[in-house]
């Protein structure tokens, strides 16, 4: 069955068009209280947010769909996504609920939903609200006496800070660390200056400043080169951005070069490993995960195990196989035995805690491997599918034949934007670059 509603990581779309209006956010309040209303206690639903404009509004709209099925809603305002999920738990709450559209611009948002476990629904369950959404919902308002309440927690941040600081370790410190920290205008623009303070870090903030229109405007993961130059301005140890939710880190070196996911995840495979933390004899990547890492992971008779590019099937992977790290290049990084989704701040933390540990600068501690060549680029279309044209088969078909064994293409719709994304790898740089070109060329002329 065609999905309405929901992408890959919830409801995701531009506000106050039909993908994403206060109507629609009210119905899946409805929906999804429905269907998590189970048994006969006063069920309770948390709210978090990020720093957008519109959150006050879908924010207003969730809230009156959730009280009118009956379920009492905490609020806490902006809070990064894995502390909604934490606190989700911590809270006995039978249901979260994020507003954020994650490293988007301000103009998109969304609904990300967690079930009392604090992980995010299946398939099968958000396909559930979805049916509801389109109809069913009067029958599950409540009666007058049993409509739901609505309330402010004033603590949310600090209980988590308290959280994060807790995944550090007790003997370690960051005194004397210089550490530039960019919250890209987002959710965590309190909470993680305020970690890093309280470890002993002297911080350089930056994206500590929203507009409810900024969030993620040249600032953040998605756009690191803020925090690389301010690195390099003030003579830092390290660099860590986040996105607009904070579920996704990207970090520099002291001279500001970069560290993403995929060097995270050798950093802390290779750490875990020696300490005997590491579960499942490797780390869950994505299809998009550099070869470079499969190989360094080989070096240290560690797998790497694929699953398609969302965290949600990391964790799926993870499960599966019964790891406890897995991530995405793009800096999603999840630590099962801490979170339940991706946590751009404790990743960091756990890198931090090996740069104090070994007492080495990041750019020794933190390159371990040199990646393979890899090109990605994005091609925006307007309708139909592309992938389906015979020019552009032939053309990725053609790809891979340039390629051969040494190299690999990976051409896929995003799940969050009207995008293909067109990605290719192999050792010769000029060769993949070529080749991405020419497959993207053959996807523009498709979708004029």
């Amino acid at each position: 069955m065609t999905r309405k509603y929901f992408g890959t990581d919830g409801i995701r779309g531009r506000t106050n068009t039909p993908a994403l209006t206060p109507e629609v956010a009210m119905k899946a309040g409805m929906a999804a209280g429905r269907i998590f209303t189970r048994g006969a206690h006063r069920h309770r639903v948390v709210i978090g947010k990020d720093t957008r404009l519109s959150g006050y509004m879908i924010e207003s709209a969730l809230v009156s769909g959730f009280t009118a099925v009956g379920m009492d809603v905490f609020q806490f305002g902006p809070l990064p996504t894995p502390a909604v999920a934490m606190l989700t738990r911590s809270l006995r709450a039978d249901l979260g609920v994020m507003i954020t559209a994650s490293h988007n611009p301000f103009h998109d948002n969304g609904i990300k939903f967690f079930g009392p476990d604090g992980q995010k629904l299946s398939d099968a369950v958000e396909m559930q609200i979805e049916r509801l959404m389109d109809g069913g919902l009067e029958a599950g308002l409540a009666t007058e006496g049993n409509i739901g309440r609505a309330k402010r927690v004033d603590d949310s941040q600090a209980r988590y800070i308290e959280f994060a600081k807790r995944t550090f370790p007790r003997n370690l410190r960051l005194d004397g660390l210089r550490i530039v920290i960019d919250c890209a205008h987002g959710a965590a623009y309190k909470v993680a200056p305020e970690v890093l303070w309280e470890l002993g870090a002297d911080i350089v903030p930056l994206g500590v400043s929203p507009d409810g229109t900024n969030i993620n405007l040249d600032c953040g993961s998605t756009a690191p080169e803020a925090m690389c130059a301010k690195v390099r301005e003030m003579r830092a140890d390290f660099g860590i951005a986040l996105d607009g939710d904070a579920d996704r880190v990207v970090m520099a070196d002291e001279h500001g070069r970069i560290i993403d996911g995929d060097q995270i995840l050798a950093l802390i495979a290779k750490s875990w490993s020696a300490t005997g933390e590491l579960k499942g004899g490797g780390v869950v990547g994505t299809v998009m995960s550099n070869a470079g890492l499969d190989r360094y992971l080989g070096s240290l008779n560690l797998k790497l195990a694929r699953a398609a590019v969302g965290d949600r099937y990391v964790l799926e992977e993870m499960r599966k196989g019964g790891f406890n790290v897995g991530g995405e290049q793009s800096g999603h990084i999840i630590l099962s035995d801490f979170s339940t989704t991706g946590d751009g701040l404790i990743a960091a933390l756990q890198v931090l805690a090996v740069l104090a540990q070994e007492h080495k600068p990041a750019s020794e501690a933190a390159h371990l491997y040199e990646p393979l060549p890899q090109v990605l680029e994005n091609v925006r279309f307007r309708k139909g599918s592309p992938l389906d044209d015979a020019k552009v088969k032939s053309s990725i078909e053609s790809g891979n034949a340039r390629l051969g064994a040494s190299g690999r293409i990976l051409v896929r719709k995003s799940g969050t934007e009207p995008l293909i994304r067109v990605m290719a790898e192999g050792d010769d740089e000029k060769l993949v670059r070529a080749v991405v070109r020419q497959i993207a060329a053959a996807i523009e002329e498709v979708a004029a």
